[in-house]
C-alpha cells in the first residue's frame, strides 16, 4: 500500500473522523440523556475522543 492510499496518513482524516463521532455523542448527550451525571460523562467521553484519537491514529500511521 503506497503512502498515498493510506487513510491514516491524512491529517484531515485523523482529525475528522474523531470530530464527526464525537459530535454524535455530544449530540446524544444534549439532547437524549436527561441524568445529568451520564451527560457529563459521555460528554468528557467526547472529548477524549477528539484529543486522544487523533494521536492514536498518527502512531498507527508511523507504523504502517
Amino acid at each position: 500500500m503506497s503512502a498515498q492510499a493510506n487513510p491514516l496518513r491524512n491529517p484531515l482524516f485523523r482529525w475528522g473522523a474523531p470530530a464527526v463521532t464525537a459530535a454524535v455523542i455530544a449530540g446524544m448527550a444534549l439532547f437524549l440523556i436527561e441524568d445529568r451525571t451520564l451527560r457529563f460523562a459521555m460528554l468528557a467521553m467526547a472529548l477524549l475522543d477528539v484529543i486522544l484519537t487523533p494521536q492514536i491514529l498518527k502512531r498507527a500511521a508511523r507504523s504502517a
